[in-house]
Parts: C-alpha cells; structure tokens; sequence
C-alpha cells in the first residue's frame, strides 16, 4: 500500500472510493462523502494539507485516507472494508496518531479521534492501541424516506442558493453562528474555491437588510442515495425565526428530487437546540459516535517516516 500527500485533483477519487466502501460495507464505520471536503478545507483551513492528509493507494486503486490534527488535535481514517481488523487498520491508526501528536501545541495533552458505537472493529483497533473512550461525541441522525417539510419566513427574507459574491456574508453568517474567524477572503479561497464545493448546495436565507442570516451546504452521494447536511448555522442576531428549518427544508426537496433516498445530519450530543431542530424535521438518532483519547507523549514519539504500509 503505498502512501503519498493528498492533492487537489484526489478528492472526487476519494470520495467515488469511499461511496463503493458504503455500498460494501454500509454506514457504520463511514461518514458521508460529503465529510470529506468538509474535513480536509474547512477544518484544516491554514495548514499544510499535504503533511496532514494522506492517501494510501494499492496499483492505482485507492485504500485508505487519514485526516490529521482537526480542530488541533483530533484524526481521522477511513479505509477499504478488505483492511479493517486487519494490522493495517492498527498501522494506519498509529501513524495517523503520530503525525496529529508532532502537529500539536505544546500545551496538548490528548491526541483524539472519533468513531461510530456499531464499529466494534475500531473500537478494538484502538483500545489495542491505548485508547479510551472519555465523551459520546455526536448523534448521527437520518430521515428517511426524504419527505417534503412545511416552513414559513418571516416577511421580507428570502431563501436561494448562495454565489460568488456571497463569501463577505458567508464568513460573516458562520462568525456569528460558530465563533469562527472566517473572512470573505478566506472563505472564499478555502471553500468556494475548493473541489467539492457547488454554490447551489449552498442554501442562504437573506434578511430584509442583506445579511446571511441561516445558511445550509447539503451533499449527495448519488451511488448510494444518501444526502447530508454540513454544516447548518442560524447567524445569532436571527436565532428563533424558523430560517433553519427553512433552508434545511429547501434543500431536502432538492435532494428528494434528485433521487436521494435518506439523509443525515451529525450534531454535538450537547447541543439540544440543534436536536430539537432535526427532530422537528423527522430525523431519528442512527448512530452514535463516541471520543476516544490518548495521550499525547506515547504517539510523539512514533516513526511516521515510512512510505509504504503492509
């Protein structure tokens, strides 16, 4: 399996791969493709991108992929079902680990990833590593079938897909939703710019005075039928109004009607107002995913100089 940085132009390989890994082996385990350009831009905004995402290839057929040093400290990876339990799995895990630990701040302490309840196979993975689970990190939930859900805005807002010139509102929606430091700029180069992103995914609820008030970027998986939101935010100043639920119900017609079957949301287990939302819109917990942690010093000093996993 030979192992090279992430570019670009690997994305939709990355996520046709990781379409047929669900098709294979189903959900648990797997995050939606839509995850993917999220978690490399998004989340890694800034960094060096080819040091913290690797792809792990077998001739010219894609293996595994590990997202290093999310939010500064966290680590993903996701891998062919013909790998999982085996040492591979465990290696892959370790490097991804180590690569996170020697990225971090030196006043970390855990180095940590995330991984659904069912996934009994990662679970052992990384218990065998050291790991312990300390916190219940999302809810996962799903709607489905996709049905059509009633909404109403207030007078004078507007919902339609977001364009070019909406980067200055966008960044400004999400500050003020996330506590984020995005500028028109930045979002721009980061998100809009990247592989994956389509304006039209984007749903914008614009207020009477021109402000991005809630916004929704909706992904499909069209090899499996499956639809997801990521990320859904409601600007603080408009919180209560219904604009959420608005954008959300907007794309959900569209992915109806371009024939996904289910879709998915993930939330933090601590954020009962965004339960209280997805549940208003028939979303039901499918999974869990659950924190596991170690400690940082035993993976900064891993050798993660190899170039080939076997």
């Amino acid at each position: 399996m030979e192992i090279r940085p992430y570019g670009d132009s690997d994305l939709p390989w990355l996520q046709h791969a990781m379409a047929g890994w669900i098709a294979e082996a189903g959900r648990c385990g797997y995050d939606h493709i839509g995850e993917l350009p999220h978690r490399i831009y998004e989340n890694l905004r800034g960094l060096p991108r080819p040091e913290l995402v690797q792809v792990r290839e077998s001739g010219d057929v894609i293996d595994a992929v590990s997202i290093c040093l999310r939010f500064g400290v966290a680590f993903d990876v996701f891998l062919a079902p013909r790998w999982r339990g085996t040492p591979v799995e465990e290696q892959l895990l370790r490097e991804a680990a180590a690569t996170t630990a020697v990225h971090m701040g030196p006043s970390e302490e855990y180095v940590v990833t995330d991984v659904f309840s069912c996934d009994a196979t990662r679970i052992s993975a990384l218990t065998g590593l050291g790991f312990e689970r300390y916190r219940t990190w999302d809810l996962v939930r799903e709607l489905a079938p996709i049905s059509s859900v009633p909404s109403d805005l207030p007078p004078g807002f507007v919902v339609r897909s977001a364009g070019p010139d909406d980067a200055d509102g966008l960044a400004a929606a999400r500050n003020a939703s996330f506590d984020t430091d995005w500028t028109g700029a930045t979002y721009r180069s980061e998100v809009m710019e990247r592989p994956g992103y389509d304006p039209a995914r984007e749903i914008v609820a614009v207020a009477p005075d021109g402000r991005i008030a809630a916004y929704t970027v909706y992904w499909t998986d069209e090899r499996n039928r499956l639809g997801h939101f990521e990320p859904v935010g409601t600007h603080r100043d408009f919180r209560r109004l219904g604009l959420a639920r608005a954008v959300m119900a907007t794309a959900l017609a569209r992915m109806h009607a371009a024939g996904m079957r289910s879709v998915s949301v993930n939330h933090n287990e601590d954020n009962a107002g965004a339960g209280r939302l997805y549940e208003s819109l028939g979303f039901e917990v499918k999974h869990r995913t659950y924190g596991y942690r170690s400690t940082v010093d035993v993976f900064r000093a891993v050798d993660v100089s190899r170039k080939r996993a076997r």
